[in-house]
């Protein structure tokens, strides 16, 4: 079966993480996704530690099912390559500092005016515009300056940022949307779009309701910690072996949490009665709660709740995760080949699809230069220009430096 962006050629030129989010994204869903990465040293994610077998685990993360150009993008022979490539594209995905495409002939204007129907996407940290257009764009600095951070932690940590860098992959979340939206318009219309999305933008878009609360109420939340910020009791809770997450979110599910806990005195107590009140004395409410569960484990406890309609559930390390059975019968990792790692495990895609037939990664993510001759060769570059190209070393092909 056909997954749905078969045929979509797209020209990645992005690096590091935001942008390749973005396009493995798309290469999941059958795009054919082309990493045009710097000859010599490729995306500089390839450099970045911790190393499996001397290959960067930052770079595997972000790149299965894409192929790789490596072309020295200073060399006036390669930018005009690339050109050419792009005249021939569905999309080209760039995450370059402002004014950068442009001045090396890479500009959404310059190629779209070759070809209309490009789809132009652009994953920057601050927007292309504004009195931060030209600012460079760091993960960390947009959680910061998103006011996410300041949600995070307690009054005592002070701001915390998140474990993984959620500003680069929800920006590349939010471009792989825009890209679909505009790939949409283009085969109805025939015409491209031009597609932006950053890091700042995309975590403030994140705040929910308690950017609303801020908006409509001019309440600036405080740090919230690991408690639900208007329902109680919403959170984390000691347990024997370690802490759980429990949710009793409506009077009904306070009601059954005080009778799976043997706490029948507190359905009742006025300062426990309503959501209001459980929220103005959290502190006392937790320590009854958790002189209960502290007598049994978290996984024991979780099927307690959840058998009584109450959502819970054990925080994990990432070992306990991947060990977890519902991970593993969701196939959240899955194995391919890799040309000099042998059998990998993988991240799969958290969305899949009937066409996908149960398989999100289809190959691993790519050498430096490892698909160059045979890219160049689909996109009509003449024999003798390759020949040229390659023996200049403008482009690096894996399989001829093997050989």
């Amino acid at each position: 079966m056909a997954l749905p962006l078969d045929g979509v050629r797209i020209l990645d030129l992005t690096r590091a993480l935001a942008g390749p989010f973005c396009t493995m994204i798309l290469a999941d869903l059958g795009a054919d996704v082309i990493k045009v990465e710097p000859a010599g040293e490729g995306d500089m994610i390839r450099a970045w530690q911790p190393f499996d077998r001397g290959i960067g685990v930052y770079f595997l993360s972000v790149n299965r099912n894409k192929r790789s150009l490596a072309i020295n993008l200073r060399d006036a022979d390669g930018l005009a390559v690339v050109r050419e490539m792009a005249s021939k594209a569905d999309v080209l995905v760039e995450n370059f500092k402002a004014g950068t495409a442009e001045a090396m002939g890479l500009g959404r204007d310059t190629l779209r005016a070759a070809n209309p129907r490009l789809v132009y996407t652009s994953v920057t940290g601050f927007g292309t515009e504004g009195p931060y257009g030209d600012w460079p764009g760091f993960d960390q600095i947009a959680q910061g300056m998103s006011g996410l951070m300041s949600l995070t932690g307690t009054s005592e940590t002070g701001p915390f940022r998140f474990g993984v860098p959620i500003g680069d992959l929800t920006a590349g979340m939010w471009a792989a949307i825009g890209t679909l939206a505009a790939l949409t318009q283009q085969r109805r219309t025939g015409e491209g779009q031009v597609v932006e999305a950053s890091l700042l933008g995309a975590l403030v878009s994140l705040l929910c309701v308690q950017g609303q609360r801020q908006l409509s109420l001019r309440e600036t939340p405080p740090p919230v910690g690991n408690d639900h910020p208007v329902i109680c009791p919403y959170g984390l809770f000691r347990t024997a072996d370690g802490p759980l997450n429990l949710a009793a979110a409506t009077p009904d599910m306070w009601a059954r949490l005080c009778g799976v806990l043997g706490l029948h005195d507190l359905t009742d107590a006025p300062e426990f009665r309503d959501n209001t009140a459980r929220m103005k004395n959290r502190d006392a409410l937790r320590a009854r709660i958790e002189e209960k569960l502290v007598a049994r484990g978290r996984l024991e406890w979780t099927r307690a709740f959840m058998e009584a309609g109450i959502p819970a559930g054990p925080i994990y390390n990432l070992a306990e995760t991947f060990a977890d059975p519902q991970v593993r019968h969701q196939r959240m990792v899955e194995e391919v080949e890799h040309p000099s790692l042998g059998t990998i495990p993988l991240l799969a895609s958290g969305v899949r699809i009937e066409a996908q037939e149960g398989r999100t990664v289809r190959s691993a993510p790519p050498v430096l230069g490892e698909h160059s001759a045979a890219i160049l060769a689909e996109f009509g570059i003449a024999p003798e220009r390759r020949r040229r190209l390659l023996e200049a070393g403008v482009v690096a092909d894996a399989q001829r430096e093997a050989a």
